[in-house]
């Protein structure tokens, strides 16, 4: 029975990584809207990107609000009152301990972004998972379309109980009963740094408990066989920093049975090596400097 669930989740891996594109934008096009935010989604379905990519955290009433940061990042946020988030306050403003009523308060683009010069300065505030994934579903019935989600859950093992809550069950909970209201599960990437996620839902997935999605290893100079060492299985994609990676650990990774999917390549020449080495995707904040790919 275990070898059969371990096939079967093999074969769906390999069918539904063979149907997504190539280009993802990150935190739906950073480089040209506020990250994560409705205008940014929407932007990228518009300018052809098919894979939405995203962050998650949760709210202090169990709401999966759509963000990088578990705090209000002060590079980019705005107070209700109208004044700019300090620094020395981010740690206050902690999304684990607000309810969504009050962070959907705070404006994260009319200040725009220092790092990205390019990102259009328009109001907007951290939306929920079940608006973004409602918003690309309606594009996709518009469209005819396919729309896949790249969710990662952003998640620090010390921090559990802190700026998440107390545990991956909870956490991983709360996120997948926003998918599961709202999308066919296998048009769904999951993925995250925190390996104990990984594992969560990979037993879940064998158990019977979630349906299968795409696990993503996501890694900052790790190699794919400590992943599948350190994890305990192959997940689907190894997701590594565009830098780190060569040709090499392509093919190591394609042996092993996983897909590659580097973040966050930014310049089209960076692309373009990237393809040439073989990968089998891109995460980007630009996805309108992209070559057309499939």
């Amino acid at each position: 029975m275990k070898l059969r669930i371990i096939l079967a989740l093999l074969l769906f891996q390999h069918m539904l990584m063979a149907q997504i594109p190539m280009i993802q934008g990150h935190r739906g096009c950073r480089g040209l809207f506020p990250e994560n935010s409705l205008p940014a989604f929407a932007h990228a379905l518009e300018i052809g990107v098919r894979v939405l990519e995203m962050d998650v955290c949760i709210s202090a009433d169990g709401q999966v609000v759509v963000s990088h940061e578990p705090v209000m990042n002060a590079l980019y946020t705005t107070k209700p009152d109208g004044n700019p988030v300090l620094k020395s306050e981010e740690a206050a403003l902690n999304l684990y301990q607000m309810p969504y009523s009050e962070i959907k308060k705070f404006d994260v683009g009319i200040r725009g972004n220092a790092l990205f010069l390019e990102q259009q300065k328009v109001a907007t505030y951290k939306p929920l998972l079940s608006e973004v994934l409602a918003l690309g579903e309606a594009f996709r019935k518009k469209s005819g379309e396919a729309v896949y989600y790249n969710i990662e859950i952003k998640s620090d093992p010390k921090a559990y109980g802190l700026t998440q809550p107390p545990t991956v069950d909870e956490f991983s909970k709360l996120v997948w009963a926003q998918i599961k209201a709202q999308v066919v599960p296998g048009y769904v990437m999951l993925q995250s740094f925190d390996f104990g996620v990984l594992r969560y839902w990979h037993a879940a997935m064998g158990r019977g408990e979630f349906p299968e999605v795409a696990l993503s290893a996501l890694v900052t100079r790790k190699s794919a066989e400590a992943v599948v060492k350190d994890l305990g299985f192959v997940p689907a994609i190894y997701s590594s920093n565009f830098s780190d990676l060569t040709k090499v650990d392509v093919e190591k990774a394609h042996a092993l049975g996983m897909r590659v999917i580097p973040w966050t390549a930014n310049e089209l020449s960076q692309i373009h090596a990237l393809q040439a080495m073989g990968v089998d995707g891109v995460i980007t904040d630009y996805p309108n400097r992209a070559p057309k790919l499939p």
